[in-house]
């Protein structure tokens, strides 16, 4: 019998404009016990939302399914107003290069191109983002945003765990998304690194009116959110 992950409880749910809908999911990976079930989430615009639980209970499988990176085998998930599990691929690829900043984990940096190119990366994989002189600019005014505009001209090798953390986290915020998914963002900083971090992101969402997703394994940062999702037993 595959392992069933039980929906995740709400804690503390502020109603707002619904952006993400996921209605009756189950998924699985091919090979594996793992299986995730969600009856029913809604996630509203201008939600700061930290997702809690153990690992492996399904916290990253549920953002890749937000971002149709991965899809459900049955069930629905609506974002934005766009039933994504129902677009192809190169359509999903388009969304969610327009639509979601993601900070994956191992932040996906290309080890051949050097900071600042790393960052302009979603402008020249997808036809649906327009690269311009501006957008350049705007890309160096993140990085000295976030403190690494000394590194543009490094190559990923060259920089700190928290550095290359800190490039994944310009690139998600360059394209202006509606909605951050942010697989443990602040988990390699140090703590005075990871307040500025989250206060950015934090900052982010509140002056774009964005919502903001993050799974997170550290307690002590869960008064700053709007919002927490467990997917264990409880806090």
């Amino acid at each position: 019998m595959p392992r069933r992950r039980r929906g995740p409880s709400i804690i503390d749910h502020r109603p707002s404009t619904t952006i993400i809908e996921i209605s009756d999911i189950s998924f699985s990976y091919p090979d594996s016990d793992f299986r995730l079930e969600v009856g029913s989430l809604s996630i509203g615009q201008g939600e700061k939302a930290a997702l809690i639980g153990s690992s492996g209970i399904g916290k990253t499988t549920l953002l890749n399914l937000i971002a149709g990176i991965l899809l459900p085998q049955k069930g629905e998930i609506e974002v934005d107003g766009t039933a994504v599990n129902r677009r192809n691929d190169a359509a999903r690829r388009a969304f969610r290069i327009t639509k979601i900043g993601f900070v994956f984990q191992d932040f996906r940096l290309l080890e051949y191109l050097n900071v600042h190119d790393n960052i302009l990366l979603p402008y020249r994989i997808n036809r649906a983002l327009s690269m311009s002189g501006e957008v350049k600019e705007k890309a160096r005014a993140v990085a000295s945003d976030l403190g690494i505009e000394d590194k543009l001209d490094k190559l990923p090798s060259r920089l700190s765990h928290g550095e290359r953390q800190r490039v994944a986290i310009c690139r998600a915020l360059l394209t202006e998304p509606k909605i951050l998914l942010a697989d443990e963002p602040t988990g390699n900083l140090d703590p005075a690194n990871k307040a500025h971090i989250l206060e950015k992101l934090f900052d982010y969402v509140d002056t774009q009116e964005a919502t903001l997703i993050t799974v997170t394994h550290d307690h002590a940062l869960l008064s700053g959110f709007s919002r927490v999702i467990d997917f264990g037993e409880g806090l």
